[in-house]
Parts: C-alpha cells; structure tokens; sequence
C-alpha cells in the first residue's frame, strides 16, 4: 500500500513549479500503478499554452475559475469547481486562470515527475524519476 499526504509531498521534490503552476505529483511512474496522479495549482491570471504529445490527461476542478480553448477549433470551455476535462486526443490547448485554480490530474502514460513543458507545451516521454 502506499500512502502519502500532499502536506508531505508538497515540501518534497514531488512538487514540481513552474513560471505559472505548482505540480505536486502524488503518484509517478515509479509507484508503478500505470498512471500519475497530481494536484496542481494554476496561477491566477496565467496562459499556459499545453499539448501532451505522449500522454492523455483528465482535469477535474476543484476550485478556482478559468476557461480551456482548443487550439483546433478555437472552442473554449469554462472551467470551475466540479468540471472535468479530458485531453483523449493529445489536444493542443490554452490553459488561463482568472482565478488560482487547484485541479486534480491524472495522466496516462504516468510521469516521471521531474517534467516540465518544453517550448511546445510538451511533457517529454523521459523525464528523470523521482525516487522517495
């Protein structure tokens, strides 16, 4: 079983900050559970252009305020608390906060944890682990 706390996690190398979020990345790669989960926090006023490439993710808000566009057809969504949005086709996206938003992410494949978005919006599929 494992068991970890995001008080712990938070002052660990499992969180993960970026110029507008905070990552803490809860379960990787190496708990070896076939996906990732993280609570992350997006900055209040941030864009954050995102295009998983190599993983699938699902968002769920669970509190703050924003909105996802598809960069495709250029739809937005509102995003608050009790939305969940599902990235099933390596969507290309603007991420923007009019809030600070806390948002529980899964990913699939899992992450590493050290990974941060290249100048595409991509997490690399061979991010260094993090080991406890």
């Amino acid at each position: 079983m494992i068991v970890r706390t995001l008080a712990d996690a938070e002052k660990s190398a499992r969180c993960v900050v970026s110029e507008n979020w905070e990552s803490v990345r809860l379960l990787l790669k190496g708990d070896s559970m076939g996906f990732s989960f993280h609570i992350t926090t997006i900055y209040a006023g941030t864009e954050t252009p995102i295009w998983y490439q190599n993983h699938l993710e699902s968002v769920y808000c669970m509190d703050g305020e924003g909105e996802v566009e598809t960069v495709t057809d250029g739809k937005i969504h509102p995003i608050k608390p009790g939305t969940i949005y599902v990235l099933d086709k390596h969507d290309k996206h603007l991420l923007r906060a009019k809030t600070q938003m806390k948002l529980a992410c899964v990913f699939n494949p899992p992450l590493n944890g050290t990974e941060v978005h290249d100048e595409n919006g991509v997490y690399p599929l061979d991010a260094a682990e993090i080991s406890d």
